[in-house]
């Protein structure tokens, strides 16, 4: 069995970035202004469920293809 690392990393990264994006959406605007008039923790956070979701994906596409692939047992040459 071996542990594809894409999997903890997007879970790692949705769950950080759902989290920052939740907290862009609640915080009040007046904080804003050192960062001239943009959301950083919105747009951050973002990005990163997006990115956290691509690695989900490319996972369980990994996965998929994995367990679609027929079981081929290896040929051993013969001895005469």
């Amino acid at each position: 069995m071996q542990l594809d690392i894409r999997l903890p990393i997007g879970l790692m990264f949705t769950l950080l970035g759902a989290l920052l994006a939740v907290f862009g959406l609640i915080s009040d605007s007046s904080s804003f202004r050192n960062s001239l008039g943009i959301n950083v923790n919105l747009w951050w956070g973002l990005v990163m469920l997006l990115f956290g979701g691509l690695m989900l994906a490319f996972a369980a596409r990994a996965k998929n293809t994995t367990s679609a692939a027929p079981h081929t047992p290896s040929a051993r040459p013969r001895s005469h």
